[in-house]
């Protein structure tokens, strides 16, 4: 049986990497993606883009080396231009915001590498159920499969059930 694939969008890294926050919130968060990474990556293979390794090389030099040693090992999706043009589909017809080019891109290379699940916190413009809705219908359109959009605590798998 094939395993299946997981893009690891930007702020996953992020929130597994940083400096325990004061917000509860966000906190919970990083406990959550530090059990997914901890306990479940294993069973997917993972990927990220050239997009995910520029947006981790910035900020802070410690807080940059980190996430950089995070994704050691991950294989990195080319950029193509069937995802540029998806990317700049998803603008064009509103369903993000232009700002949002980056997390745009996020989901076209997804959908066009065929990827299963996208997996992010950014809850703005990728995790967000009326975006998602006409994302959906736009990779669709365009012949692509959407990959399931979601939060390492749905990735879980029923762990919170206990």
């Amino acid at each position: 049986m094939l395993r299946q694939k997981v893009y690891i969008e930007t702020t996953v890294i992020s929130y597994l990497t940083g400096r325990v926050s004061s917000s509860l919130s966000v906190a919970s968060h990083q406990q959550t993606a530090q059990r997914w990474w901890d306990l479940h990556r294993a069973n997917y293979d993972l990927f990220i883009s050239p997009l995910v390794v520029d947006e981790i090389r910035a900020g802070d030099p410690v807080a940059a080396a980190a996430r950089e040693q995070a994704i050691a090992g991950i294989a990195v999706l080319a950029t193509t231009e069937d995802a540029f043009r998806l990317a700049q589909l998803f603008l064009a017809k509103g369903s993000m915001p232009k700002k949002a080019s980056d997390d745009a891109l996020h989901v076209a290379l997804a959908a066009v590498y065929g990827i299963d699940y996208l997996l992010t916190w950014n809850c703005t413009h990728i995790a967000n159920a009326s975006i998602r809705r006409i994302v959906e219908r736009l990779i669709f359109e365009a012949g692509y499969s959407c990959p399931t959009i979601c939060t390492p605590e749905e990735l879980l798998g029923g762990e919170h059930d206990e």
